[in-house]
């Protein structure tokens, strides 16, 4: 057992632990704030996002308040956090401004976990208290959904909207209704119009559960559910062995150290009237409130999302490993920053796309991060649907070509679904992504004959005018099907690297 102390609040009000080089110690007014934020997770993402951003605000006097995590059913995590007075070691790494950096701030945003499970009374107490504002919310995706089997009477409600409806319908009761005491919802759940989606299913469950006209007439007035866009890495709690080094530079111990990328963005929908109500919002630059996020999103979706998506197929088929592996290589480096300028920034409106870009490398070659690149294939499918199939279309409408580097990645993607990665994988006992609706491209390669060049164009056109699958005939994209026949036919006969040096020739002689 280490004889350094545990992460506490004492330890950080005392005058040793504030004299310890390279970590930011919270001013000792943050560590007791009261309790405005209710949060639904306490998992690494929100350690490493809203509770960075409150922090900052507290320690600029902007926002006064603390978060209470809540849990479904308690764990190690939760019991480390309440051992440790809420607080945990942030460490922001990443490349800013081509330079890499490394901060460590203890964030002492977070007052207490506590367990839906073992101690929901205490959270509905939480929903009785004069000082709550905000409710934020990262129950993953499935998460907003409506549980027809879920009941109000239940100590807890089984599904997240139905915890958030009781916790709710406690708090308009407590204080008969009164709209001065409703609170903003900032959900962070991955999904598109994520606060719309999450007060239509609280206002059905109400509906079911017959909670009354005037929670309804409340729920309208009183409680603000905010669309959002979420965007920031945080890879979670640091090995063991990093935690035991960080240890010794800081002199304490902390089990909760968790680690995350410099980049952020907390994009809210809403007006000036709800940025008065986030007394956090103004903490930080990268905190946007706008009347619509739709643009932020299609960037992020787009240029992060589909980039990642489109160049997966063509590094792991060049046998790397790591997105920043495939940023570094030469080749597959230059395919990622082509397909990016080239293809995809000229196919958004949003704005800021070439600054977003240049960005999102920086991002994607961080070296503190090691994302598999097999892990980005789990549902390859849907996410070539959703991330890059909208850029093919908008590409071709915009400038009337076919997009070149999109058509090789995609070329990639169908040759990548044939299934000899994959296949090596399961040979070696490791894991594969799932991609359910990817059986319908891995069918067609059973009718192919690969010794033939009119076989392998057949399978490329096919695949191409699958509307099921892409929503859109992609033959019908100006000649953007003939673009990836061609590269299956060479990547099939030369194997990856070479087809992929003949196309960055001739990009670059066009």
């Amino acid at each position: 057992m280490s004889a350094r102390p545990r992460l506490s609040r004492e330890l950080v009000a005392s005058l040793a632990l504030a004299e310890q080089a390279g970590v930011e110690v919270p001013p000792v007014e943050t560590l007791d704030l009261p309790e405005k934020v209710v949060q639904f997770g306490t998992g690494a993402f929100l350690r490493g996002f809203a509770e960075y951003f409150i922090d900052e605000a507290n320690r600029n006097g902007a926002f006064g308040g603390s978060v209470v995590a809540i849990s479904s059913t308690g764990s190690q995590r939760d019991a480390l956090l309440n051992a440790q007075g809420g607080l945990y070691t942030l460490a922001i790494r990443g490349i800013d401004g081509r330079a890499v950096r490394q901060r460590y701030r203890i964030i002492s945003s977070l007052s207490r976990a506590l367990s839906a499970r073992d101690e929901w009374p205490a959270v509905l107490e939480l929903a009785r208290s004069k000082d709550v504002e905000v409710v934020i919310s990262n129950s993953t995706e499935v998460g907003i959904v409506l549980d027809e089997e879920d009941r109000f009477d239940a100590n807890p409600p089984r599904s997240f909207p139905g915890k958030l409806t009781q916790f709710l319908a406690e708090r308009a009761s407590a204080f008969d209704y009164d709209g001065s005491r409703g609170v903003v919802v900032l959900p962070c759940e991955l999904i598109d119009a994520n606060g719309d989606t999450l007060r239509d299913v609280v206002q059905a469950l109400a509906a079911r559960w017959a909670l009354g006209p005037r929670f309804g007439a409340w729920l309208d007035a009183a409680v603000t559910f905010c669309n959002t866009l979420v965007d920031r890495i945080v890879p979670g709690v640091v090995p063991p062995e990093e935690a035991d080094r960080l240890g010794v530079l800081f002199g304490y111990r902390d089990g909760l150290c968790t680690a995350c990328e410099s980049y952020a963005l907390f994009a809210i929908q809403g007006d000036e009237r709800l940025r008065g109500r986030l007394g956090f919002a103004d903490a930080d630059s990268r905190i946007v409130i706008t009347p619509d996020i739709r643009p932020y999103r299609e960037r992020k979706v787009r240029l992060l999302n589909g980039a990642h998506t489109i160049s997966v197929p063509v590094a792991l088929l060049a046998g790397l490993e790591a997105v920043r592996d495939a940023v570094r290589d030469e080749r597959v480096g230059r395919f990622i920053r082509r397909v990016m300028f080239d293809d995809i920034v000229p196919s958004l409106a949003a704005p800021g796309a070439d600054d977003f870009a240049v960005e999102v490398l920086e991002r994607f070659a961080n070296p503190y991060i090691r994302h598999a690149l097999i892990d980005i294939t789990l549902h390859e499918t849907i996410k070539m649907r959703v991330r890059v199939v909208p850029s093919i279309v908008d590409f071709v409408r915009r400038t009337g070509r076919a997009p070149a580097s999109l058509a090789f990645g995609f070329a990639a993607y169908l040759v990548f679904m044939r299934g000899d990665v994959q296949a090596e994988r399961r040979t070696a006992g490791l894991a594969v992504p799932e991609d359910g609706e990817g059986a319908r491209v891995r069918d067609a390669w059973l009718d192919v004959d690969s010794r033939s060049d009119a076989s392998l164009a057949e399978l490329a056109r096919r695949v191409c005018a699958d509307e099921i699958l892409w929503e859109v005939d992609l033959t019908s994209m100006n000649g953007f099907a003939d673009l990836v026949a061609d590269h299956v036919i060479r990547i099939v006969r030369q194997g990856i690297r070479p087809a992929l040096d003949a196309h960055l020739t001739e990009l670059a002689t066009t």
